[in-house]
């Protein structure tokens, strides 16, 4: 059924002066009130997954509009497979999944933030899904994560152990060496070579997401003696959703829930930051067939 969803095209322009197109839906100044543009209570920040775009939750997002409440999603640096992402002084960075540095994320995240908070919005939420929650989780640890009130985790797969059950640990490890003589000299950015890796990856991003020794490795659930420092380190509230029928591990999901729970207490004992974990029944990766029940754990949360 073909559908229409009223919404505004925004251009954000992130600290270190990338642009990053976007989708606002919901209130900002459709409607008047005394002459006055009317604003949301709220915006919850949606980031994509990876090789994603901002078009890949919008069933989600459009059950989170209206109450008060308005959704921006936008395009991070990561979207698609290989793209040129414009700055401010018309260069162009090479990036997309095959490409991306994932530490960027940050200044991709704050960028939408700030658009957020430009426009008279204080109460500010972070939703991720897939390796979106990996840079959601970076850009709010340690002493980061300011200007937001809360974080959703929707299904925060780890990449590494994705692909360790899905290839085998001795194929990975093999393309990961290769990927790492690639770096040494000077060929990070070189896409492995088709008979390494069946899929375009640059030698950087491959060693960042598959060797689990990069930045992004944060959701060790795969490794009960790996300690997630990153995790660990926010400050914030923080939902967590898995799915039952998770296509990407081979450990169930209440397992995983169980990890998520342990890492998440609260080590100051503050009753006001409340973190919680659910099991969607009846889902897969991407949530389809429970966006009702997604966005209704969504709302309850920011409420």
């Amino acid at each position: 059924m073909n559908k229409m969803q009223p919404c505004y095209t925004v251009e954000i322009t992130t600290p270190k002066k990338f642009i990053l197109n976007g989708l606002w839906f919901g209130p900002y100044s459709a409607k008047a009130t005394k002459g006055k543009p009317q604003k949301p209570k709220r915006v919850l920040v949606w980031v994509h997954g990876l090789g994603s775009t901002m078009f890949s939750k919008l069933a989600i997002a459009e059950k989170l509009v209206g109450g008060g409440t308005a959704v921006l999603v936008f395009n991070n640096r990561g979207h698609d497979t290989i793209v040129n992402v414009p700055t401010t002084g018309k260069k162009c960075l090479k990036a997309g999944a095959a490409h991306e540095k994932f530490t960027d994320s940050a200044d991709d995240i704050q960028g939408a933030i700030n658009f957020a908070r430009k426009q008279g919005v204080k109460s500010i939420f972070l939703a991720g899904h897939s390796t979106g929650c990996q840079k959601s989780v970076y850009w709010a640890s340690g002493k980061k994560g300011r200007g937001a009130k809360g974080m959703i985790l929707l299904a925060p797969m780890s990449d590494y152990s994705a692909h360790r059950q899905e290839y085998g640990a001795k194929k990975v490890a093999k393309a990961v060496a290769y990927a790492q003589t690639m770096a040494r000299r000077g060929n990070g950015q070189q896409l492995l070579p088709p008979h390494v890796w069946d899929w375009p990856w640059s030698a950087q991003r491959f060693l960042s997401l598959y060797s689990g020794k990069g930045a992004e490795e944060i959701f060790t659930y795969w490794d009960a003696k790996e300690n997630p420092k990153t995790l660990k380190s926010v400050r914030l509230p923080i939902l967590v959703m898995l799915a039952e029928k998770e296509e990407f591990s081979h450990i169930p999901a209440n397992t995983i829930a169980a990890w998520f729970e342990k890492h998440l207490n609260n080590p100051r004992g503050d009753t006001s930051w409340i973190s919680k974990v659910v099991v969607v029944s009846g889902v897969g990766h991407s949530f389809k067939g429970g966006e009702k029940k997604v966005a209704a754990h969504i709302r309850s949360f920011m409420q």
